[in-house]
């Protein structure tokens, strides 16, 4: 279930960002980024569409997805 950005507490969805950023060890290429560039990052693409908070019923945890991972989930690992 994708949840609304507009319906998540700003600091929720902050905390939210900044746990997803931590734990996922994304490679951003040669060049380095700070947390706050990578919550910044994260949050533009939430904002522009790109990417969703999605809840998931069977695991009861919530996890931030790209937009592909939402139109083709069977191509998900």
């Amino acid at each position: 279930m994708i949840i609304p950005i507009s319906e998540i507490p700003p600091e929720t969805l902050k905390s939210l960002v900044e746990s997803f950023v931590l734990q996922e060890g994304t490679d951003y290429g040669e060049m380095e980024f700070d947390l706050e560039q990578k919550v910044n990052h994260v949050m533009l693409q939430l904002k522009s569409g790109q990417a969703f908070v999605q809840y998931s019923e069977l695991h009861e945890s919530v996890n931030i997805v790209t937009k592909d991972q939402v139109d083709n989930p069977d191509n998900n690992m």
